[in-house]
């Protein structure tokens, strides 16, 4: 079974309405609609190997100083932007907490390595058939 995934505290994140970019007429530069969703992995509740195996994702959105920083303006309203933001760090999050499987190198089987050694002997003696005829 496979462990909980973290969720990330309300109190933690730092959310800021700011001004959407793009087209969309008179609203855009009068409304703050797009939100900026700031989490610091270093001071959040998250366990430790969650945190690290965050800091180690190399995503574009986690910075230098361990800040995931989301940005979220798909949506007209600050509601529906704000629990987008909130999705994408949950996603990110899970995406971190899932512990890759160990990879337990196998070792050939002597009847499949013995194949391989048959199949190269007949190989070779084929091309070795492929000389010139002499009379």
């Amino acid at each position: 079974m496979m462990p909980p995934v973290p969720e990330p505290a309300e109190h933690e994140m730092q959310i800021l309405a700011i001004r959407a970019q793009g087209a969309g007429g008179q609203n855009v530069n009068k409304v703050s609609n797009a939100v900026h969703l700031r989490y610091d992995i270093g001071a959040s509740s998250l366990p430790d190997a969650v945190k690290e195996r965050l800091l180690v994702l190399g995503d574009q959105r986690i910075n230098r100083d361990g800040v995931v920083v989301i940005k979220a303006q798909s949506h007209r309203s600050l509601e529906m932007n704000r629990q987008d933001a909130i999705d994408r760090l949950r996603e990110l999050i899970a995406a971190a907490a899932h512990v890759p499987k160990t990879r337990r190198p196998t070792k050939p089987t002597r009847s499949s390595q013995r194949r391989r050694v048959e199949g190269k002997v007949q190989r070779g003696q084929v091309k070795a058939l492929r000389g010139r005829v002499s009379e």
